[in-house]
């Protein structure tokens, strides 16, 4: 099981938020496309991520809907045949939603940032540290609340709500 800090936060300036970010990570990062099938479950999350036709990820994750840097723990099995295994989840699983999405993705150090484009609903930066086994989530946290002031995401910006979500409620 991995495990890391994370926020989500509304963006507010998305061309500013993208510069800071090439400036904190010295890349111009990685352009990412992704569609997130999001399938009930009754502990946590599960959703299949197709980044391409032939690379998919599932991915299960258990996070409490928080405001505020919360720590994630999550399992990931990668598959280069995301389309069958979508079939077979579908057959067995409800579908809560899909999320499709446009994504920029920076590293700094352990921390990752992602400035998300997400179709329905806006423009959206998440940050995650990615916690190593000798590591606690005070750590994280520090990490992630320096990045907040580096790339001036202010408190009331943050959401609590996944964006899967957020599609299904209208919020935002």
């Amino acid at each position: 099981m991995a495990l890391n800090i994370e926020i989500k936060a509304k963006a507010r300036d998305f061309s500013r938020l993208k510069l800071l970010a090439e400036r904190l990570s010295d890349t111009t990062g990685e352009l990412l496309f992704q569609e997130d099938t999001f399938f009930r479950s009754s502990i946590g999350r599960l959703k299949l991520r197709v980044s391409a036709a032939d690379r998919g990820e599932l991915i299960h994750y258990e996070r409490d809907d928080s405001r505020r840097p919360r720590q994630s723990t999550y399992h990931i099995s990668k598959t280069k045949d995301p389309a069958s295994l979508k079939a077979v989840l579908s057959s067995a699983l409800e579908i809560q939603g899909v999320v499709r999405k446009r994504r920029l993705l920076f590293t700094v150090g352990q921390a990752r940032i992602h400035l998300d484009e997400v179709k329905g609903l806006g423009q959206f930066v998440e940050l995650e540290f990615v916690m190593q086994p000798n590591q606690n989530s005070e750590h994280g946290t520090a990490v992630l609340r320096d990045l907040m002031k580096k790339l001036e995401i202010n408190d009331e910006d943050l959401i609590a709500e996944a964006y899967v979500d957020l599609l299904s409620s209208s919020i935002v």
